[in-house]
C-alpha cells in the first residue's frame, strides 16, 4: 500500500498524458450533443470518487448531476427515462457486476455512457461508448490508492470534456502538489503511533474534500479495523457532533476558500470539546490551526481569466487524501495489520 501510494506522482502524470487525448474525443462529441444530466454509477472507492465528481462537475459545468442506486437496475429491474443523459460507470478493475449493468440498461435506455477504468481490456472498457483510462499500473494491495486519485483526476479530465473551464496548466500541476503531499510520510507515520489503540473516530470533509471524508474514513475502516464516521461539517452539526467528547478522534479536511469559514467554525467547537483533532490543509490557508497537517504547497487555481471563476479548493482533493492514505497504512503496521490483505476482502468485489 504504502509502494503504490509513493508512485502516484507519475501514475497522474501518466493518466492525464493519455486522458487529454480521450477527453478530447469524448468532448467533440458533448459540444454537439451536450447532456442534460449526468448519472454516476459505482461502487467503494470508485464511489467516493464519483462523489468528487458530482462536486466537480456541477460546480464547474452547471450540469446536474446524479449518483446512480445501482440496486433500481440489478434487483428492482426498474426501466429508467435517460435519454439525453450520460451516465458513467467508475471501477477500478471495470468488473464490479453491478456497475457494468447500471451501464448496460443505461444504453438501452438512450444514455450516452462512458467508463473510467484502470483495466484497459475490462467488460466496462467494451461496454462504454467512451473511456477515460487511469494509468495507475498494476494495484496489488486491496486498499485502492493510485486508483483513487486517477479516477479524481480523470473527472477533471471529463469536466473539461463537459465545457468546465479547467485550464491544463493547473492540470499539469498535479503531479507535482502530489509529490509534495508525499512529503509528509514520515510526519503522517510520526503521528499514526499516537493513534495505536483507536477504535472510532469521525472524519469531515465539505465540498470538494467530502468524498476524501469518505474515503479516508473508508481507509482507517478496511485497514485498520476502526469505526469511522464520515460526514459533511454542515451534516455533523445537526446532531452527530453529540457523539464526540474529550479524546474522541476527529479528522479535519480545512483547505482555504468557500467551505473555511465553517470548517473553523467546527474546529472551534471541537477545541472547546477537548477532542482529538487532526486537521489536513495546505500552506495557502493563512489561518491554518496550530499542529495541522500542512501539505508544503498551495494549491489554488492559475489565475488566468478562464480560471478566475474557479473556487480556491478545485484542486485540493488529490493532495490532500495522500497524508490521509499514509496515515491510514502507518497506523495498520502500528497496529500489527497488513493493509494489502484487510479480513474478509479481495481486490474485486462482485455484487448484483
Amino acid at each position: 500500500m504504502l509502494e503504490e501510494i509513493r508512485q502516484q506522482p507519475a501514475a497522474l502524470e501518466k493518466t492525464l498524458k493519455s486522458g487529454l487525448r480521450e477527453a478530447e474525443t469524448a468532448g467533440r462529441h458533448f459540444s454537439k450533443n451536450p447532456p442534460r444530466l449526468v448519472v454516476l454509477a459505482a461502487r467503494g472507492t470508485s464511489d467516493n470518487a464519483a462523489q468528487f465528481g458530482r462536486y466537480l462537475i456541477e460546480i464547474t459545468t452547471g450540469i446536474p448531476v446524479s449518483l446512480a442506486a445501482p440496486s433500481v437496475s440489478t434487483l428492482y429491474h426498474a426501466p429508467l427515462r435517460l435519454e439525453g443523459a450520460l451516465v458513467a460507470g467508475i471501477s477500478q478493475s471495470g468488473e464490479s457486476t453491478d456497475t457494468n449493468i447500471v451501464l448496460e440498461e443505461a444504453r438501452k435506455r438512450g444514455a450516452v455512457t462512458l467508463g473510467i477504468t484502470n483495466e484497459s481490456g475490462s467488460s466496462l472498457a467494451r461496454l462504454a461508448d467512451f473511456t477515460l483510462l487511469v494509468r495507475a499500473g498494476k494495484e496489488q494491495s486491496v486498499a485502492a490508492t493510485k486508483t483513487y486519485t486517477g479516477q479524481l483526476l480523470s473527472f477533471y479530465l471529463l469536466a473539461r470534456a463537459l465545457g468546465a473551464p479547467i485550464g491544463l496548466a493547473d492540470l499539469e500541476r498535479l503531479p507535482e502538489t502530489a509529490a509534495a503531499a508525499l512529503r509528509l510520510e514520515k510526519e503522517m507515520a510520526a503521528r499514526a503511533e499516537r493513534y495505536r489503540f483507536m477504535e472510532h473516530a469521525v472524519v469531515v470533509g465539505r465540498g470538494l474534500n467530502y468524498a476524501n471524508a469518505f474515503e479516508w474514513a473508508l481507509k482507517l475502516m478496511e485497514t485498520c479495523y476502526i469505526v469511522a464516521e464520515r460526514f459533511s461539517q454542515a451534516d455533523i452539526l445537526h446532531g452527530p457532533i453529540a457523539m464526540v467528547d474529550r479524546s474522541f478522534p476527529a479528522f479535519v479536511f480545512a483547505p482555504p476558500g468557500v467551505t473555511w469559514p465553517g470548517i473553523r467554525e467546527l474546529l472551534d467547537k471541537l477545541g472547546k470539546i477537548q477532542a482529538e483533532t487532526m486537521v489536513v490543509t495546505d500552506r495557502s490557508n493563512r489561518e491554518a490551526p496550530k499542529g495541522a497537517v500542512v501539505i508544503p504547497a498551495a494549491l489554488g487555481a492559475s489565475r488566468r481569466k478562464t480560471a478566475s471563476s474557479l473556487p480556491e479548493d478545485l484542486f485540493t482533493a488529490i493532495p490532500y487524501i495522500i497524508p490521509a492514505q499514509i496515515f491510514a497504512a502507518s497506523l495498520a503496521r502500528v497496529k500489527g495489520l497488513n493493509p494489502d490483505q484487510p479480513r474478509g476482502l479481495s481486490k474485486i468485489t462482485q455484487t448484483v
